[in-house]
C-alpha cells in the first residue's frame, strides 16, 4: 500500500514518539536483563509493527518499502532488541508466505504473524551452512502426504518465543547445492522439535538467538511453501527487501549516536572549552554525519525504486554494504569522541558500540554483499555485450 504523505507522517510520529517516551529510557534495563517487557512488546502489537509488511487482507498494514524503511530508521535509534522482536515477523516470517503462500497457508498464518499473536522465525542457518546455503544438511524426506524432517539449525532468532519455523531443508539429494532445497513451515509444538537456550552474546542483549532440532519431525506437504526445490528462490526472495529494512535500522542508530556524540561534546570541557570546538572532534562528527547522510539517501532511493517494480539487488547490497559498515565507523568515533566515558557501561555508548557490531553479520555479510555487487555488475557487463 502506498501511504499518502499525511498518513505516512502521523504513522512515523506515532513510532517517533513509541521509541522516545517507551524505549529509549528503559534501554539499559533490557540490557540487564536480557529481555524486553512484555508491556512493550503489546504495545508494539498495538502500533501494527508485527505486520508492517502483512497485506491489510490479513490484518497488517501492508506498507511500501519506503514507508517501512522510514519506520525502520525511527526504530533504529533504540537499543536494536526492541525491533527484533518484531523483526523475524516483518522479514521472511511473513514475507515468503506472502510471496509464495497458497491462500490457505495466508489465511492460516499471516493474520496471527501481523497481530504478532504469532511470532514466526527463520531456519537457515547450520554449524556449517549460513552464507552458503547450498550446503544445508537439513533434510526434509517424503512420505506418503507428508515429510520427514531431521536436522539443527543455529542462531536461529526469536526462536525460543516462535510459533512458526520456516525452515529450509534438503527435499532432493541428488541436486547440488540450492537447487535441491526446499522451504516449509514447522510449527514449533510439532513432535521432535526442540529449541535450545538462548545464546550468551557480544550485544543486542534483549534479541534472542537459539539452536533448533528437528527430530523425524513429521509435517504435512501442504506446508510447502512454494513448490519442491524453490527454497533458494524463496528465501532469495525477500533479500533485497530485508537488506534495505536492516540498512535502515542500522541508519537509525547511526544517527542516535551522532545526536549523542554532538550532545556530550558540547557538553565536554577540555583545554577551557567544549570538546566540541576542537577541530579534530568536530572532524569525527562530520565524517559520521556525512556517512549518516548518504546512507539515508541510498536507503530511500532503492526503496522508492523497489516500490516502482525496479531490480535493485544490486542497490540492495550497496546500500546493506555501505550503511552497515558506515554504522560500525560512527560507533567507533563515537565512543572515541566520549573518551573514558565512551567506554563505561553508564553512557551507553559502549552498548550501542557492541549492539551494531551483528549489523554487517545478517541479511548477508559484507563480503557476501561485496560478491553480490561483483556479480550483479559483470551480469550487466555481459548484457551490454549481447
Amino acid at each position: 500500500m502506498a501511504f499518502d504523505a499525511e498518513i505516512r507522517q502521523a504513522l512515523i510520529e506515532q513510532v517517533r514518539r513509541f521509541v522516545t517516551e517507551k524505549c529509549i529510557p528503559i534501554e539499559a534495563q533490557v540490557g540487564e536483563t536480557d529481555e524486553v517487557p512484555q508491556a512493550i512488546v503489546d504495545e508494539m502489537k498495538n502500533l501494527g509493527l508485527f505486520g508492517l509488511a502483512v497485506p491489510e487482507e490479513y490484518g497488517g498494514l501492508g506498507l511500501d518499502m519506503e514507508t517501512e524503511c522510514l519506520v525502520a530508521l525511527e526504530l533504529g535509534r533504540t537499543s536494536p532488541a526492541f525491533r527484533s522482536v518484531a523483526g523475524t515477523n516483518i522479514g521472511i516470517g511473513s514475507q515468503a508466505l506472502v510471496l509464495f503462500g497458497t491462500d490457505e497457508q495466508k489465511e492460516k498464518w499471516l493474520p496471527g504473524i501481523a497481530s504478532g499473536d504469532l511470532i514466526a522465525s527463520f531456519a537457515l542457518t547450520e554449524p556449517e551452512a549460513g552464507s552458503d546455503a547450498g550446503g544445508l544438511k537439513t533434510k526434509a524426506v517424503r512420505d506418503g502426504d507428508e515429510y520427514v524432517l531431521s536436522g539443527s539449525k543455529r542462531y536461529i532468532t526469536n526462536a525460543n518465543k516462535a510459533n512458526l519455523f520456516t525452515v529450509m531443508a534438503r527435499t532432493n539429494p541428488d541436486e547440488p547445492g540450492a537447487k535441491g532445497v526446499s522451504a516449509f513451515i514447522v510449527e514449533r509444538d510439532a513432535p521432535g522439535v526442540s529449541v535450545g537456550a538462548p545464546e550468551s552474546k557480544m550485544g543486542q542483549q534483549g534479541a534472542h538467538a537459539c539452536d533448533v532440532n528437528f527430530d523425524e519431525v513429521r509435517i504435512p506437504a501442504s506446508n510447502m511453501i512454494g513448490k519442491e526445490g524453490e527454497g533458494f528462490k524463496v528465501a532469495m526472495s525477500v533479500l533485497d527487501k530485508g537488506r534495505l529494512h536492516i540498512s535502515a535500522v542500522a541508519t537509525g542508530a547511526s544517527e542516535r549516536l551522532i545526536k549523542e556524540m554532538v550532545n556530550y561534546a558540547m557538553e565536554r570541557e577540555q583545554f577551557g572549552k567544549p570538546i566540541a570546538q576542537h577541530q579534530l572532534i568536530q572532524g569525527m562528527m562530520a565524517d559520521s554525519q556525512a556517512e549518516a547522510y548518504a546512507a539515508r539517501c541510498m536507503i530511500l532511493d532503492a526503496a522508492r525504486r523497489r516500490d516502482e517494480g525496479e531490480n535493485v539487488t544490486i542497490l540492495a547490497s550497496s546500500t546493506k554494504l555501505f550503511a552497515t559498515e558506515a554504522c560500525g565507523r560512527v560507533a567507533d568515533r563515537a565512543v572515541q569522541v566520549f573518551g573514558g566515558a565512551g567506554y563505561i557501561t553508564d553512557y551507553g555508548i559502549e552498548r550501542f558500540y557492541r549492539d551494531v557490531r551483528l549489523f554487517r553479520l545478517y541479511e548477508g555479510t559484507s563480503q557476501i554483499q561485496q560478491i553480490v555487487i561483483a556479480r550483479e555488475l559483470m551480469k550487466a557487463a555481459k548484457a551490454d555485450q549481447l
